[in-house]
């Protein structure tokens, strides 16, 4: 039976995060706060809230956290073929043996500085949009861009959730139409900014920047890519694909029917905190 891993994205981290891996093994964790120069783990074991949820800090933290989790596995650790959302993505290219966990950490490090930098600069938000609408989201960001100030889907999780992401008052207004077009509930997402969207697109230079100056392999099992959903096998096209999902939605419905539609008997395991994207393959 084929043996198919998800890991978690930014949102999936809380304090303590970790600490049973690394009283386990704490060698992966103490060079990780080698390489970045900080020590993450005292903010992932201790810190608060605020500390850990700043996008600078949450990414990496999340990556080590997925990553350590993996390999804690050992010889059980066999996957067919891996996937993560957004931020996921990344853990999901080192377990495959795309990038080793330095230049992976680096990477990741970068990207949310780089995220958290433009959030500071052009101020954004997000919201998830829950329920079944009797209208698309893509027109309702729409009609909602040019009503108040730029909105875009920025995840499709399932048929029945959607991140939305953009503007503050494009955000705020699309979530008023969402709601009268029957959404369930609109939630507000406690994040630094507007990602997956193009208040992102002055970080896309210093993130391909930061990929090319790693050295990438072909992964040795496929990656099925957030922003077409399709499995990758060429490290040119890893690259080229991660800096498109900064800016681009997380197509992950998409990614969940390709996964149960082409492995029908594949055993999925979600590595990392949580359940949450088991739980959208199951819907």
């Amino acid at each position: 039976m084929k043996q198919a891993y998800l890991f978690p994205g930014q949102g999936s981290q809380f304090t303590g995060m970790g600490q049973n891996l690394f009283d386990a093994d704490p060698s992966y964790f103490r060079r990780a706060d080698e390489l970045l120069g900080f020590s993450l783990t005292d903010i992932m074991f201790s810190g608060t809230d605020e500390d850990l949820k700043q996008t600078k800090v949450t990414q990496p933290a999340v990556f080590l956290h997925s990553v350590a989790q993996a390999f804690a596995l050992g010889d059980s650790f066999q996957p067919d073929l891996v996937a993560g959302h957004s931020l996921g993505e990344f853990s999901a290219y080192h377990v495959a043996g795309a990038i080793d966990v330095a230049a992976a950490a680096r990477i990741v490090r970068r990207r949310g500085t780089l995220m958290y930098e433009q959030g500071v600069a052009r101020p954004g938000a997000m919201a998830a949009i829950l329920g079944v609408l009797t209208a698309s989201i893509d027109d309702i960001c729409q009609r909602a861009s040019v009503e108040r100030g730029l909105v875009v889907p920025a995840n499709y999780n399932s048929d029945e959730q959607v991140v939305i992401s953009g503007e503050v008052a494009g955000v705020e207004r699309a979530m008023e139409l969402a709601k009268e077009a029957g959404a369930k509930r609109c939630l507000p997402l406690p994040v630094s900014g507007a990602f997956h969207s193009p208040l992102m697109e002055p970080a896309v230079a210093g993130l391909r920047d930061a990929l090319q100056a790693e050295v990438w392999s072909d992964p040795r099992v496929p990656v099925v890519a957030n922003v077409n959903a399709a499995p990758v096998t060429a490290a040119s096209v890893a690259c080229e694909l991660l800096v498109q999902q900064l800016t681009a939605p997380v197509q992950w419905t998409h990614l969940s029917r390709l996964l149960v539609q082409q492995y029908p008997e594949a055993t999925f395991v979600e590595i990392g905190s949580g359940a949450v994207l088991t739980g959208l393959l199951r819907r």
